[in-house]
């Protein structure tokens, strides 16, 4: 029974209802209650002009026109009133009882009955979810996707920018759903199925919702963790509802966000085939290509996991097409923050292809997130508009962390932390094929006490062995640079993350890009083990093992060494940076011109004199707090390549 029927009925019942109580209720008129004495009364005084003389009340009208009723007396013998009413020539008439239609009889006889189903009615719909449906305990079995209308769907492809390969692999679908016609005629068929791979936050369920937006067609949206519960099989009769109520909006797109969360291989969990999750994939695997044929659904799924998903689900016939939804390149990240700074009040000095060139690597979220950060740290100011300045400030928060002002540091561990960050930005500046220096500040930032910025000039897709070898140097520039003015024993532990980047360039120079004497041999590789869970796993000799660990030693002697001479050669100018740094504590590339000049570094554009000096404030001494790691990235060292899956070293 459909939500129409159920409510055509509920208000059936409540008409019933209101009739009923109406037709009982007695008629009202202007006439005046008496008492049946002072009717009595009234007669003898030859007052009453005429009477209706009803079993249970006498009602009747005076001879000045007015009205009157009064209860007639149960058992009384009022026939002496008749003869006193025909003595005084007063019309009578009589009025039989009142007898009810056989319908009212009949509704008043069934009124408890049609409560009582009234009620059941009611708890019925609750245990079903109620008009919406999708909670109660009687709808584990209905699909939670979302039906979006065409007329609900704003998004098109102009709100889409930075994935302009991504959008033409889609339009033909649009050009399908509008036209399904002109490929058919043909004998073509469109894909059954669209897997859209990226990393996070590059626009997949954006795009997704763009196609439906152009094609003007229904869009079921659903999360894939939303088909699996505790209960086996469940899933599976969640995706069964999802298929036909598609079958009736087609043409429509079907959008399942996070595939992975129910198309993982099958085989690696427990229990085998009886798992919920492997059932439920069993089912949308036959759904997308089973005996039943599903014409005009297109099922888009998204996923940042390609890797874990089962073979059968991306075979042709069920998701014949990948779109890769890479991150954007400077031009695309130019487009994205055009798009987001058109709801933003930007100044004239906002450039967004000088913002697009300052942050190679970001998706399309991060860019609304800069674009967001920085408004709020114009609205902190009670600015009107946003300028370049807040920009500059929120790529700065995103990229190395939040400042941590408040945080006390003593004098001498500035100090170290100066040369700390002065020795990785020289060695940076001058190893060959090295991004180039972008800032350095030692303010603390996130889980470092100071950060030495690099950015590249362009967008990378390969790397050298050189500009690897530079970035090994450059990680062990803050520890050569304590090592030259406190000593050997004097070192802190600062360095302990640049170590473990440093060591991990290196073995994947050995173990997995072949540059190394070694040879170009995979010497170490990522197994999916049990359970899923990735792990490496390495098959060499203890003696191949040991040319391994003593390739990764020489690679990172010979990039120490290197650093070690830049610094001794170029003493000068790490005293001079450390000097700036202690002044300003932080520096861009125009003052880290100056100094690699040899010339005192100019003062930065925002710097306050107001403390006299122009010196910043000296904290107070905590001798008690531990002293994080020194000019340290929080980030992993190493990551994939979207597209390829390659391990490449991780931009700073």
């Amino acid at each position: 029974m459909n939500d129409m029927a159920k409510n055509l009925i509920l208000w059936i019942v409540i008409a019933a209802v209101l009739l009923t109580i109406f037709q009982n209720f007695p008629a009202t008129g202007s006439s005046d209650s008496i008492t049946y004495s002072e009717f009595v009364t009234e007669v003898e005084r030859d007052r009453v002009k005429k009477v209706t003389i009803a079993p249970l009340q006498i009602t009747g009208e005076r001879r000045d026109g007015s009205r009157f009723k009064t209860d007639r007396p149960y058992g009384i013998d009022d026939s002496q009133l008749f003869e006193e009413l025909r003595s005084q020539n007063v019309v009578i008439e009589g009025k039989a009882p009142e007898q009810q239609s056989v319908w009212t009889q009949l509704l008043i006889a069934s009124f408890p009955i049609l409560i009582i189903i009234a009620v059941f009615m009611f708890f019925m719909r609750q245990m079903q979810g109620g008009g919406g449906g999708g909670k109660g305990p009687m709808s584990f079995g209905k699909s939670k996707a979302r039906l979006l209308s065409e007329d609900q769907i704003k998004t098109t492809f102009a709100d889409v920018a930075g994935v302009d390969e991504a959008k033409e692999d889609v339009k033909e679908l649009v050009d399908f759903l509008r036209d399904p016609g002109k490929y058919q005629r043909l004998g073509g068929k469109i894909p059954r199925g669209v897997l859209m791979v990226g990393p996070p936050g590059t626009g997949k369920t954006l795009l997704a919702k763009a196609i439906a937006g152009e094609a003007k067609v229904p869009f079921f949206s659903i999360s894939g963790s939303d088909f699996v519960e505790m209960f086996v099989g469940v899933g599976a009769s969640r995706v069964r509802d999802m298929f036909d109520q598609a079958k009736k909006q087609a043409p429509c797109i079907i959008f399942i966000d996070e595939i992975d969360a129910v198309g993982r291989s099958r085989g690696v969990g427990i229990g085998g085939g009886n798992d919920e999750r492997e059932q439920t994939l069993n089912q949308l695997l036959v759904e997308m290509d089973g005996f039943e044929v599903n014409d005009g659904i297109i099922v888009i799924a998204a996923t940042n996991r390609p890797d874990v998903l089962d073979p059968a689900l991306q075979r042709p016939g069920r998701f014949d097409r990948q779109v890769v939804v890479s991150l954007p390149d400077i031009r695309g990240r130019e487009q994205i923050l055009k798009v987001h700074m058109r709801k933003v009040p930007c100044g004239d000095d906002v450039d967004a292809k000088v913002i697009a060139r300052g942050t190679p690597g970001f998706s399309g979220a991060d860019l609304a997130n800069l674009v967001n950060e920085a408004a709020l740290f114009s609205a902190r100011l009670n600015k009107r508009i946003v300028s370049m300045e807040e920009f500059d400030r929120a790529k700065d928060k995103i990229m190395m962390g939040a400042e941590r002002k408040t945080m006390v540091m003593s004098e001498k561990d500035k100090e170290m932390t100066a040369y700390h960050e002065a020795g990785h930005a020289i060695v940076g500046r001058l190893m060959p094929e090295h991004d180039p220096v972008y800032k350095v500040t030692i303010i603390p930032r996130g889980r470092a006490l100071g950060v030495t910025m690099y950015l590249p000039e362009e967008d990378k897709v390969s790397y050298s062995k050189r500009y690897i070898e530079g970035r090994i140097a450059s990680a062990y520039g803050g520890r050569i640079a304590e090592e030259l003015i406190y000593g050997t024993d004097s070192v802190s532990t600062g360095a302990s993350n640049d170590i473990q980047q440093a060591t991990g360039m290196a073995r994947s120079m050995v173990t997995k890009w072949g540059l190394s004497e070694l040879g170009p041999i995979q010497y170490e590789e990522e197994e999916q083990g049990y359970l899923g869970s990735q792990t490496r796993s390495t098959h060499i000799s203890n003696t191949t093992a040991r040319e391994v660990d003593e390739q990764i030693k020489k690679i990172i002697n010979k990039s120490y060494a290197a650093a070690t001479e830049i610094l001794n050669t170029h003493r000068d100018k790490l005293e001079l940076m450390k000097d700036a740094l202690m002044e300003y504590e932080t520096i861009d590339a125009k003052q880290i011109d100056d100094i690699m000049e040899g010339r005192k570094p100019r003062k930065p554009a925002s710097w306050d004199d107001s403390n006299g000096n122009g010196a910043a404030p000296v904290q107070d001494v905590a001798e008690e707090e531990a002293k994080p790691a020194a000019g340290s990235d929080p980030s992993d060292n190493i990551e994939h390549e979207p597209a390829t899956g390659k391990e490449i070293p991780k931009e700073s």
